[in-house]
């Protein structure tokens, strides 16, 4: 019989994949406990400690909001918002992925993202395994571009200036929890991989954005 603290299939909702396989997997304070996130936000609109919610009402402190713009708010509101529904990754992801391999080099990758106008894409192994991530800004550190076009390129492959390891989630996660992981770890989107850890699709931050957005509302509280 399995121990009672063992994580469940559904609390398992995020891994770690690099070259060396599967790093980890758990929930996200587990997640954000592993990998801390050294950089601190470089600007804010409104501090979290300048507004919060007591019951119904919102509050803000005499350094934050000023209370005319508070009640200006609050007066736009519905009396009764009705709670929408939840969404999960495997509702919203792309199912298509621009992928690259691990050993294609910097000159046709960088190609590859431009022509598919995209700005990253996940990176396979040759056993098809996701062990990174790569993005236009690590590919010029291996090319050199003037006015769209590559001018020079160093003798590099993308398992040389990928990211990894990189963060996944499963087609269960909730959504809310997804934008949480890429608001701390400062990533914008993430691949969602299957129970062998195989690519099944990907999350960005505007496929979140068009969730939150679509009718009926998302419910973004429990």
């Amino acid at each position: 019989m399995p121990c009672q603290h063992r994580l469940s299939k559904e609390q398992r909702v995020f891994s770690v994949y690099g070259v060396t396989g599967h790093v980890f997997s758990g929930t996200l304070e587990e997640m954000n406990r592993v990998r801390e996130s050294a950089r601190s936000r470089a600007s804010r609109s409104v501090d979290r400690d300048d507004i919060n919610w007591q019951g119904d009402n919102l509050v803000a402190s005499a350094s934050g909001l000023n209370d005319k713009a508070v009640r200006a708010y609050r007066a736009m509101l519905p009396r009764e918002i009705e709670r929408g529904p939840l969404y999960h990754a495997g509702q919203i992801m792309q199912r298509e992925v621009i992928c690259l391999g691990i050993n294609d080099e910097v000159g046709k990758a960088w190609r590859t993202l431009q022509s598919r106008g995209i700005h990253q894409a996940p990176v396979l192994d040759d056993a098809t395994q996701l062990v990174g991530m790569v993005s236009e800004h690590d590919l010029l550190t291996a090319i050199n571009i003037d006015t769209g076009k590559i001018m020079e390129v160093l003798g590099r492959r993308v398992g040389d200036v990928m990211t990894t390891p990189v963060i996944t989630a499963q087609p269960i996660t909730d959504i809310r929890r997804i934008a949480a992981a890429m608001l701390t770890h400062r990533i914008d989107g993430v691949p969602v991989t299957g129970d062998l850890g195989r690519l099944v699709g990907y999350v960005s931050r505007s496929d979140i954005l068009r969730a939150v957005v679509a009718d009926p509302p998302l419910s973004l509280w429990r």
